[in-house]
C-alpha cells in the first residue's frame, strides 16, 4: 500500500503507521460520495497491506469532520429514489464494516468538530484520543433522520452504555470532551498541540507489539458481540492456540528466559 494511491483524502505511511485525514479544513472536513467510497475501499485493502500495522485517523485544521457535506451529499439525497438511497446507506455502512474488519488497530485523533458521519468514524475506531475542544455529536435526528446510522445503535451503547447512547442518538446534542472521557468514549484527553504526536506514539506502541496478536484481538472484539459466553470462550481458545504457533510467542518466551525485552516481528 502506498500513500500516493489516495485521491479524496490525505494519507502518509511511515514506520508502519498510516496517518489518514480528510482534507477540506475550510469546511471542517466534510465527507463526500467520493471520500466515503475511497475510504471504504482503502480500509478493505488494508487487510492485505503488510507495510501498515496501525492507523491514525487524524484531524485537520483544528477539526475532525463535520460529517456528510450538506451541498455534495445531503442535497442530492433529497432527490434520490429508494433504490439509490439504499445503495448510499449501504455504502456508508460498508465503511464501518471495512474499518472493523481491516485487521489493524485504528486510533482516532479528535480535535474540534466531530459530528454525523465523522462521529461514526471515531466510534468505529478502536481507540480515541481527543482534545478538550472536541465536540462529538450524532446529529442525525437534527436533520430529520433516525439515530440508527452506520451501526450507531449497535456500537455506541457498547462503548458508553445504553442510556447515554440513547440520549445522544435521540437528541443529537454534542458530547463534551469531559463527558466523552468520563463515559469511556475517549481513552484520554490531551492538548491540541500534542494530539497527533500522542496518537502516533500510541500507534507506535501497538506497532512494536505482536501484530498478528493485535489482528486476532480486533477480530475477536468484533465477532464476540453476537456470541454467548460459552461460544466466546471456545472461540478465544481457538484464537489463542493459533497465536501460540506464531514466532512472536516463541520470541517472547526466549526473551523472558534471557531477561530481555522481546522484539516482535509480526509472524
Amino acid at each position: 500500500m502506498t500513500a500516493a494511491d489516495t485521491t479524496h483524502f490525505l494519507c502518509t505511511i511511515e514506520d508502519g503507521i498510516a496517518t489518514v485525514r480528510l482534507d477540506r479544513p475550510e469546511r471542517k472536513n466534510p465527507l463526500t460520495f467520493d471520500s466515503y467510497a475511497e475510504l471504504r475501499d482503502w480500509f478493505r485493502d488494508l487487510v492485505y497491506a503488510d507495510d501498515v500495522k496501525a492507523v491514525v485517523f487524524a484531524s485537520n485544521g483544528g477539526n475532525f469532520s463535520s460529517g456528510g457535506d450538506v451541498h455534495d451529499i445531503i442535497g442530492p439525497l433529497t432527490r434520490m429514489n429508494m433504490k439509490e438511497l439504499l445503495a448510499f446507506t449501504r455504502m456508508t455502512g460498508d465503511l464501518v464494516k471495512a474499518m472493523v474488519n481491516c485487521g489493524k488497530p485504528v486510533i482516532a485523533a479528535i480535535d474540534g468538530i466531530c459530528v454525523g458521519a465523522g462521529a461514526i468514524i471515531a466510534m468505529a475506531s478502536d481507540l480515541r484520543i481527543a482534545t478538550p475542544q472536541a465536540r462529538v455529536a450524532f446529529l442525525f435526528t437534527r436533520v430529520g433522520l433516525a439515530g440508527c446510522d452506520m451501526g450507531a445503535c449497535a456500537i455506541l451503547p457498547r462503548i458508553i452504555g445504553q442510556g447515554r447512547a440513547a440520549e445522544l442518538l435521540y437528541t443529537g446534542r454534542s458530547m463534551s470532551a469531559d463527558e466523552g472521557h468520563a463515559w469511556g468514549f475517549h481513552n484520554r484527553l490531551v492538548g491540541a498541540e500534542t494530539l497527533e504526536a500522542d496518537a502516533r506514539a500510541l500507534a507506535a506502541q501497538l506497532v512494536a507489539g505482536p501484530n498478528f496478536g493485535h489482528m486476532m484481538t480486533k477480530t475477536m472484539l468484533a465477532q464476540e458481540w453476537s456470541m454467548s459466553i460459552e461460544q466466546a470462550i471456545e472461540a478465544e481458545a481457538q484464537a489463542q492456540a493459533i497465536c501460540m504457533q506464531t514466532g512472536d510467542f516463541e520470541r517472547a518466551y526466549r526473551a523472558f528466559v534471557a531477561k530481555e525485552t522481546p522484539v516482535f516481528e509480526g509472524d
